[in-house]
């Protein structure tokens, strides 16, 4: 296991969302739910920088508020891994993690671990799969799931349910695709020249585009469970459960 991998935590996030507009800035605990993404991030031991990258100046006020850096991006991207790319431009840090703007409860823990895993190999990226617990439901299409080769090399990303098991075959682990991803800063650069791919196209996941490519990506395997926060319903909940801390903490 490398001793000196470090990387710069880049957290992509946009006012708009179809089922939770201004999601970014939910502050029923105190603070924006993006301060809450960048406090988690803090505390990962290889993390060296954390910057926010947003095109909306509501967002970028709010996370200097409560200390933190943002980073203005263009409006026009695609995706999350173009807007990382824009700000990968501006960074000497060879290793870049993305941290989704919507895991106010990502462990730290996997941080410094897809950070590990991606010092470790000459992969370009690097992410985490996780076994399903027994409440979560592995045929749920918003639910990706991911197979990977014996030396951890990700051979392919779907929304439905892979391994496909026989009744008389030797049952397979299906595992969750949990949406953490460390890069190389040389391949963020070289991201935005490759052209979109029919498989990307076909599930609605940016990361085939990348093994579409020819690119390799590690993936290591951790139970993790904390998840995206997309509606309101499921903010609340969250709430619920800062608050429940909170007073059991004092």
């Amino acid at each position: 296991m490398s001793t000196d991998a470090q990387a710069a935590v880049v957290i992509p996030a946009r006012y708009g969302s179809t089922r939770f507009p201004g999601k970014a800035l939910a502050d029923k605990t105190g603070r924006p739910m993006i301060a809450h993404v960048c406090e988690q991030a803090g505390l990962a031991r290889r993390v060296t920088r954390i910057l926010v990258a947003t095109d909306d100046e509501r967002i970028a006020d709010a996370v200097r508020t409560f200390g933190w850096e943002a980073v203005m991006t263009r409006s026009d991207h695609p995706n999350g891994t173009s807007r990382l790319a824009e700000v990968a431009e501006s960074l000497d840090d060879r290793l870049i993690v993305n941290v989704q703007g919507d895991e106010p409860e990502i462990d730290p823990a996997v941080i410094d671990l897809v950070i590990e895993t991606l010092a470790d190999c000459d992969c370009s990226m690097a992410t985490v799969a996780s076994p399903f617990r027994d409440d979560e439901d592995p045929s749920d299409p918003n639910m990706v799931k991911v197979v990977a080769t014996p030396r951890g090399r990700a051979m392919y990303f779907s929304r439905s349910v892979i391994p496909y098991n026989r009744s008389n075959a030797p049952p397979v682990e299906v595992l969750k695709h949990v949406g953490l991803y460390a890069y190389r800063r040389s391949f963020l650069k070289a991201y935005p020249d490759l052209p979109p791919t029919p498989l990307e196209a076909a599930e609605q996941l940016e990361q085939l585009r990348v093994l579409e490519h020819g690119r390799e990506i590690a993936v290591a395997v951790a139970a993790c469970h904390h998840h995206g926060i997309d509606t309101p319903e499921q903010y609340a909940a969250f709430v619920e459960r800062y608050r429940q801390q909170d007073t059991e903490q004092r």
